[in-house]
């Protein structure tokens, strides 16, 4: 974990055992498992967005030009700190920092008592809104990936200049950051491919010695289901694995280059290790840019995984619902995990929670 502080490529479940131990006592009693409520949310307050990324995993809902509404907002976030949830990322179908009351949100759920975070491109990431997001903020990580203006524009289908916009964005972030000594991580993201696998030295040292970030996060494609777009269904990591394999040397004591080399290896081996999933529908949750609240967000517009509209009925009211009652019953029952994708963000979690589960062999001798 040295070179991994923030567990990208693992999990952090075990840090909330009192949710654990509820769940693992909850079962299959439906009145215990109502109760217990997600740790995390990912929020969607837009749908829209202002890039089309080549490789873009939600372009089947469709970049509609929706934002979450704020007076409804205004009465779940408080709602939900209150239930429990501890977290959020706003990313989503779309850009989060396209929603004209992003930093309202935002504090809204900070005085709610919960964490906040965003995924961006990072293209809106202005000084005005730098300065009203990052005292408030836990993390924040941009996607980049590339080195190169060329291959950002190939990649996020967006112009060229977007590239120094961002890089410049970043910087700014990162000194404002560092003069108010807020605590909010800043890093960086390439989601490996052949186009950009040469060009991970040169974007670490952008990264490293011209913005001056906490880190850059290495990952490999997972194909979607539902995507429309199939260009990388067949990317063969083996092929590339070399490109990562020294990428630690790229590191400082205050910037670390982090290859999820697990999430890596599971691509290669198109397996998951654990047949059934337990994650869904407790630990986590994903909120649309609509107000549709859905136990996985791989499944976003299935109903199978619609747990209900928060805009309509409270939270509370909604994830003690029948629908989830129903979508407990069949993850616990005729759930066929052949049906997620590779490398689902709860892989990590599910093996913990199967050991969990199912382990009895000599547990006593600690």
């Amino acid at each position: 974990m040295i070179n991994d502080p923030y567990r990208i490529d693992s999990h952090k479940l075990m840090f909330h055992p009192e949710r654990v131990a509820k769940w693992l006592e909850a079962g299959s009693d439906w009145e215990k498992a109502k109760k217990v409520y997600p740790i995390y949310v990912e929020v969607s307050p837009s749908g829209g967005c202002n890039h089309r990324c080549v490789y873009c995993a939600m372009d089947y809902v469709g970049y509609k030009p929706r934002f979450l509404d704020m007076k409804v907002m205004e009465q779940r976030l408080p709602e939900m700190g209150r239930l429990g949830i501890k977290s959020i990322m706003f990313a989503g179908e779309g850009e989060p920092l396209l929603h004209p009351e992003i930093t309202g949100l935002a504090k809204v759920a900070v005085d709610s008592g919960i964490d906040i975070a965003f995924t961006t491109n990072g293209v809106l990431l202005d000084e005005k809104l730098a300065k009203e997001l990052i005292p408030i903020t836990s993390w924040i990580k941009v996607s980049v990936d590339a080195g190169k203006p060329s291959t950002y524009s190939l990649l996020h289908g967006a112009k060229e200049r977007d590239f120094a916009n961002v890089i410049e964005n970043l910087k700014r972030a990162v000194e404002f950051r560092n003069r108010g000594n807020y605590p909010c991580t800043i890093g960086a993201q390439l989601l490996l491919l052949p186009e950009n696998a040469d060009e991970i030295d040169i974007l670490a040292a952008i990264c490293r010695d011209d913005v001056g970030l906490d880190y850059l996060v290495i990952k490999p494609y997972s194909q979607h289901k539902f995507s429309m777009t199939k260009r990388y269904e067949s990317i063969d990591y083996d092929k590339l694995i070399d490109k990562v394999k020294n990428i630690q040397s790229l590191s400082n004591g205050s910037f670390k280059v982090i290859c999820r080399e697990n999430t890596i290896k599971k691509h290669i081996n198109r397996a998951h290790m654990i047949k059934e999933c337990n994650a869904v529908p407790f630990f986590w949750a994903y909120l649309m840019s609509n107000n549709d609240l859905y136990s996985c967000s791989a499944f976003l517009k299935d109903k199978r995984f619609l747990v209900g509209n928060v805009g309509e009925r409270g939270f509370e009211i909604t994830w003690e619902g029948n629908r989830r009652e129903h979508i407990l019953a069949v993850m616990q029952n005729s759930f066929d995990i052949d049906e997620c994708r590779v490398n689902c963000r709860m892989d990590s979690i599910n093996e913990y929670l199967w050991q969990l589960k199912y382990s009895d062999s000599h547990l006593n001798f600690i």
